[in-house]
């Protein structure tokens, strides 16, 4: 790979998104893992419907607006809403995240997140975790008002490190992300935590890893 920098979603690529909802299963009740998923599913979608419509909001208040419809539907307490979004704002990274990026940093790779999320959201994540001295930057959607997967948001790494697309390794454990980056003209690599199968949407990845410890071997 002739690869000039290391680019990381971060929403259930680096950090587990149903960390929150773990953290309060016993509150929540046995549906836990489902309210978790639907709250997932709800928050990306109003990122997609909001893109197509023009009515952008940032995704801290999509995470709220999609917590509440989850809430609405599960019967969860409203009184733990703000619980709820405490722990999203401190999601806890996959085991072998830190090891990996230490070690991508100790070879010199320009390491950075592109993500949804907003400034403050990535500053909070990558601080809370210990990990904001491993990242070259945290690029945000913000910089373009669109969410993923425009091809805007794509380009503001190419447009940094003044680099083409193809110099770029992406990592998205979202298939529909790594199809974005793909079309875009990365090199894709799909985080494939959980043995599901890849979406038809015009790109199919050189290199699926079952965990970030794989991508060592790769690049």
């Amino acid at each position: 790979m002739n690869t000039k920098a290391l680019v990381f979603d971060a929403y259930g690529t680096l950090f587990d998104v149903n960390s929150a909802a773990n953290k309060c299963k016993e509150k929540i009740g046995e549906d836990w893992e489902k309210f978790a998923n639907f709250w997932r599913t709800t928050q990306l979608e109003y990122t997609w419907l909001r893109s197509l419509m023009g009515r952008h909001r940032d995704f801290w208040k999509i995470t709220q607006d999609s917590l509440e419809k989850s809430m609405q539907v599960f019967g969860v307490d409203k009184n733990m809403k703000n619980e709820l979004l405490n722990l999203y704002k401190v999601l806890s990274p996959y085991p072998e995240v830190k090891n990996v990026l230490e070690t991508l940093k100790d070879q010199n790779f320009k390491l950075a997140i592109l993500s949804n999320g907003t400034p403050s959201l990535l500053n909070e994540l990558v601080t809370s975790n210990d990990l904001n001295n491993l990242f070259d930057d945290l690029f945000s959607v913000e910089e373009v008002k669109i969410f993923k997967p425009a091809s805007k948001v794509y380009e503001i790494p190419t447009k940094k490190y003044n680099i083409k697309a193809s110099q770029i390794t992406f990592l998205s454990a979202n298939t529909w992300d790594v199809s974005g980056g793909g079309n875009f003209g990365y090199n894709s690599v799909w985080v494939n935590r959980n043995k599901s199968k890849f979406d038809l949407l015009d790109y199919q990845p050189k290199n699926e890893v079952s965990n970030l410890t794989q991508l060592l071997d790769i690049v």
